[in-house]
């Protein structure tokens, strides 16, 4: 029987409509404009003015702190400007604009394809590389990989956990990654294991990919310590506590972290990129996007340089359907629609979605029925009409007291309503009002 986590969950159509396609390199646009936060913590800070000559992998911004990430640029040519420009939540951030001048890559990258498997380097030696190539976690969180390499004292891992469940429906850039970059991954993720000192990785994919199940569970005897764990379909199986619990069968402590159970969370992407950062010395500077939806005229996975604008992967799968109402940035159930598709990808854009106007229409919303499936399906076990409407209300004390900040905003609750209540979007904004409340008191 196949495993995955105990408490709640939906399965909602899967949609994968990109499965299958070859990851296509998207052509390099005229202008990136490149943002100095595409991670969780502090922004990066510019080290690049305007009219400076950068090249690919050019450092553009320093880590602003403990927790924040290196930017690198991902074209060659000159930088025309730092300016705000919108991100895909639609607020201004400083970001570099560079005008592209032919592809120059920075000498120290090693752009063969020859696999590069041997990895003498010490432990602290491997987390300085991740640090200065900008590495984040690209399962959409963007949490800088550095600080996830470096437990807290009094802690030790005991397991690296690899998130291959791409549980989102519709996404398919990890399944495209894993087809054809699966040597590359499971070298990156013995980095890893090398980097937090464990002898044991469990790579869980969902049994919707028996493709890259095979093929993994093929190449894995070339690789010692790593096992592969074919999980039920279950969403949100991505996510890191959800994935803890089906792979060890341990469930992680409110306010606690994946490290207080001896577990270590990476995504297959993050595992790939860094294989390159370690073995080939490349930055951060491109990610496979996929571009979907029911009406696209071709869905696809697409390498992508940061900083492209989102309208070119959009042009390149086919251009916009007459009867699109909305564009997500993501997936569709923790996705975000973007304001505008000149936002640029950044590190953590996983996928983007073009959905119709009869899909896009909201239901009117109704009273609770108190039927309670919004609690039968939450994966962290809260209420979450409770917490709706101590946001609604503006009930604060209550809302932390019912811990709203654990709630990990998939979705499920909003999904399953039968009165189409936007249990999601009250729970959203009454966390981060609580998680403000909560900084500055400790503050």
């Amino acid at each position: 029987m196949l495993r995955t986590f105990r408490i709640g969950g939906i399965h909602p159509p899967e949609n994968k409509l990109s499965a299958g396609k070859k990851i296509t390199a998207l052509a390099v646009p005229t202008q990136v404009v490149i943002p100095l936060s595409q991670h969780i913590g502090a922004p990066a800070q510019a080290v690049v003015k305007k009219g400076d000559t950068v090249k690919v992998g050019t450092l553009l911004g320093k880590a602003g702190g403990f927790v924040s990430a290196n930017i690198h640029s991902s074209v060659s040519g000159k930088v025309n400007k730092i300016d705000d420009a919108l991100d895909a939540s639609g607020y201004k951030r400083p970001a570099v604009y560079i005008d592209v001048e032919g592809d120059e890559w920075e000498e120290q990258i090693d752009r063969s394809e020859t696999l590069n498997k041997v990895c003498n380097l010490s432990s602290k030696e491997i987390i300085t590389k991740i640090a200065e190539a900008g590495i984040v976690g690209l399962g959409g969180a963007t949490f800088p990989t550095q600080v996830k390499l470096t437990p807290p004292p009094g802690t030790n891992a005991e397991i690296l956990i690899i998130n291959a469940a791409e549980c989102e429906p519709y996404l398919t850039a990890d399944h495209s990654l894993m087809m054809e970059k699966g040597a590359e991954i499971l070298t990156g993720i013995t980095i890893l294991m090398k980097a937090i000192n464990v002898k044991k990785a469990v790579i869980g994919i969902e049994s919707n990919k028996p493709d890259a199940i095979s093929l993994f569970k093929h190449m894995i005897v070339h690789f010692e310590g790593i096992e592969i764990m074919p999980l039920k379909v279950q969403y949100p199986q991505g996510g890191e506590k959800q994935l803890i619990d089906a792979v060890i069968g341990t469930q992680v402590k409110s306010g606690a972290l994946p490290i207080s159970v001896g577990a270590v969370v990476q995504n297959t992407g993050t595992a790939f990129a860094v294989y390159e950062a370690v073995q080939k010395n490349k930055p951060l500077i491109e990610r496979v996007v996929t571009v979907t939806g029911k009406n696209v005229a071709n869905p696809s996975n697409f390498l992508v340089r940061i900083g492209t604008p989102i309208s070119s992967l959009i042009a390149a799968a086919g251009g916009i359907p007459e009867n699109t109402e909305k564009i997500i940035g993501g997936g569709p159930m923790m996705g975000k629609a973007l304001v505008s598709t000149e936002i640029p990808v950044t590190k953590g854009s996983s996928g983007v979605l073009l959905i119709s106007n009869k899909e896009a229409v909201r239901k009117p919303m109704r009273n609770c029925i108190r039927c309670s499936k919004c609690i039968t399906v939450c994966p962290m076990g809260l209420n979450p009409t409770l917490l709706m409407n101590t946001s609604e209300f503006r009930n604060w004390d209550l809302a932390e007291k019912n811990y709203i900040v654990d709630c990990i905003e998939c979705g499920s609750c909003s999904y399953t309503c039968p009165a189409n209540r936007p249990l999601l979007d009250y729970i959203r904004l009454g966390k981060g009002k609580v998680m403000g409340i909560i900084r500055a008191r400790k503050s």
